[in-house]
């Protein structure tokens, strides 16, 4: 369907049960898919601006500058090319002319976001025929029945991958290596381990973007599950944790908070936190080994001059095994 976009399918649970029972927890936390209405893909976007904020920039100059390598490794043209986690999709769009993809299906919790990033980029691109699906990525990922299995491409960027405890990611990755067949591939992006300075002022950047980002997700539970934080209560913590090589992120009651919501509440102590994201960084060699216990094989991988970033092309090991 070329010219107009699809209407974005969702399929969601009972989102705001979910996030309770993490608020309920002995340790509360909420989920970092919580960061994403339009508010907080909004603010994404604006980190990604940021000069601390070096992965995405990092990411999009290893794609730019190999995009003709990734696709004739991928090694054919007319492929489904599905973005995980697509925000506003430009990243995928920078690898529309070296691929030449026969439909481009965007993936995202953020739905009305989804949306308007479809409209615009379908218009900016209307010979590629375009289509969303509203989907939360801690479950299984379910496309619509009509896409061929034949020539996916899975594309995973931003290292969101590292969102996921190792062992989540695992299940994760072996989920996408069951949709695909002897012709697909998954194209990812993975942070690598690097100095603690820079991955700090990543993700805790002096004008505070990232802070109202990460503030924003209370102003999210109040809408979906009836909370009623009040964000001046609260203050953004993070820093890297070392010995898991992890960066974390939470939010820091500044003074003993009371947090109601229909049917219960949850008393907060100055100084508890509620953990709101790890953000994990690999070794290639890490990595490379995550994908073989998941049912992939890294068939390549590209960095930039520091090797900060990684982009790996993997495919299914049945496929490398035959």
């Amino acid at each position: 369907m070329n010219g107009a976009a699809r209407p974005v399918q969702t399929a969601f649970a009972a989102e705001g049960e979910a996030l309770l029972a993490g608020l309920r927890a002995p340790g509360a936390s909420i989920a970092p898919k919580y960061f994403y209405d339009t508010l907080g893909s909004t603010l994404f976007d604006a980190i990604t601006e940021l000069d601390e904020y070096y992965p995405t920039r990092t990411e999009r100059a290893i794609l730019a500058a190999r995009d003709r390598q990734i696709a004739a490794a991928f090694g054919r043209t007319g492929c489904t090319l599905i973005d995980l986690g697509a925000g506003n999709g430009e990243k995928a769009a920078g690898l529309f002319a070296a691929l030449r993809p026969r439909e481009y299906v965007a993936v995202d919790i953020s739905v009305e976001y989804l949306q308007r990033s479809l409209q615009a980029l379908q218009r900016r691109h209307p010979q590629v025929a375009m289509s969303g699906v509203g989907a939360d990525l801690c479950w299984r990922l379910e496309l619509p029945e009509r896409l061929p299995r034949e020539g996916r491409l899975f594309f995973y960027p931003g290292s969101s991958i590292g969102n996921f405890h190792p062992d989540e990611a695992q299940r994760f990755l072996g989920g996408l290596s069951a949709q695909l067949d002897e012709t697909g591939a998954l194209l990812i992006g993975v942070d690598l381990v690097k100095d603690a300075r820079t991955l700090q002022a990543a993700y805790d950047d002096p004008l505070g973007v990232t802070a109202a980002f990460n503030l924003n997700v209370l102003r999210h539970a109040n809408r979906i599950a009836g909370t009623d934080f009040v964000i001046s209560d609260w203050r953004h913590v993070a820093f890297f944790d070392a010995t898991h090589g992890r960066i974390e992120m939470h939010l820091e009651a500044r003074r003993p908070v009371r947090v109601r919501w229909p049917g219960g509440e949850r008393r907060f102590a100055a100084g508890e936190r509620i953990h709101t994201e790890n953000s994990y960084k690999y070794r290639m060699a890490d990595f490379a080994a995550l994908l073989g216990r998941a049912g992939f094989a890294a068939q390549h991988h590209w960095t930039d001059e520091r090797k900060w970033f990684a982009v790996v092309l993997a495919r299914p090991a049945r496929e490398c095994d035959e």
